[in-house]
């Protein structure tokens, strides 16, 4: 069963650790400076190559050096990308992400580049026969991707019986739960995390989220909660599944997406819900046990 995940893909430029002196200082001696392919789209095509599904990704990058580099590194993990994903006179997206002692990060990015230049003429539909689940990472993340566009592509997919899946970001321009509705009612599966989903619902407890986005459409709600696990719920089924424990977090980067790449990997293979959520936390856990996005995959 192919898996088809649209979204971002970008280079990250690591550095670990960099504390607040980074900006009093001319040089700051960081352990570690590294760059790694990211991006939620292409961090969740990784992890589920890795972890030995077949995945195709759809996205735009530039057709630069970055990008050159983003399409060999596909090539060799086994992704399936387009050659027309890559545009010549666009830059490619390049983040430089300063990683705390404690795992959390900040991003420079390059607003002129490809993160956000997605638009719903890139993508290519009728999705392809082999494609079972359609993943979208993240809304919010592309201004011209809007709730009409979002309604376009979920309501192809499911013309062709595809299991629709969507990830989400930090709403940017104070949009809220009656805003996207619309294009909920198409999602089977849907993976905020406690603060994005309070944000859009307006409810400042889990539960409370989770059921506003039932009541919108969502099929099922799985809530990322960090070192607590998740929250799922259906209509027929709640529950908090509890994180990994003795995690040793060194950095969060793509916690999110390896999560949903779990999740993605064991609904494709027939799991129940609370067997996705759990193995969705596994893979989060392994994430942030390294620094780089994808990093972890290559233990596996």
């Amino acid at each position: 069963m192919r898996i088809l995940v649209i979204g971002a893909a970008i280079l990250d430029v690591l550095a670990v650790p960099v504390e607040r002196e980074v900006f009093q200082s001319g040089s700051y001696p960081a352990d570690n400076i590294q760059m790694s392919p990211g991006g939620d789209a292409l961090n969740e095509a990784v992890v589920l190559a890795g972890l030995g599904a077949e995945v195709s990704l759809e996205t735009v990058v530039g057709d630069d050096m970055a990008g050159e580099l983003l399409r060999d590194y596909c090539e060799k993990r086994g992704v399936i990308i387009g050659r027309e994903q890559f545009k010549s006179g666009l830059s490619t997206g390049i983040n430089v992400v300063l990683v705390q002692k404690n795992g959390e990060r900040s991003f420079l990015t390059n607003s002129r580049g490809s993160l956000r230049r997605l638009q719903i003429s890139d993508i290519h539909m009728p999705f392809p026969k082999e494609a079972k689940i359609l993943c979208f990472a993240s809304i919010f993340v592309f201004p011209k991707i809007k709730t009409e566009q979002l309604v376009s592509l979920f309501s192809k997919a499911k013309e062709q019986g595809m299991i629709v899946c969507a990830d989400m970001t930090k709403r940017k321009n104070g949009e809220t739960l009656a805003d996207i509705a619309p294009a909920l009612a198409y999602v089977d599966y849907l993976f905020p995390n406690a603060e994005e989903a309070a944000l859009v619902t307006g409810e400042t407890e889990i539960r409370q989220s989770a059921q506003a986005f039932l009541e919108a459409g969502v099929k099922h709600v799985v809530i990322k909660c960090g070192s607590d696990g998740c929250y799922i719920k259906s209509n027929t089924e709640e529950a908090l599944v509890p994180a990994e424990k003795g995690v040793n977090c060194v950095d969060t980067t793509g916690a999110g997406d390896s999560f949903v790449a779990g999740f993605l990997l064991a609904l494709s293979r027939g799991k129940e819900l609370r067997e996705c959520a759990k193995y969705a936390n596994w893979c989060g856990a392994r994430a942030v046990e390294k620094v780089g996005a994808t990093t972890w995959i290559d233990g596996i």
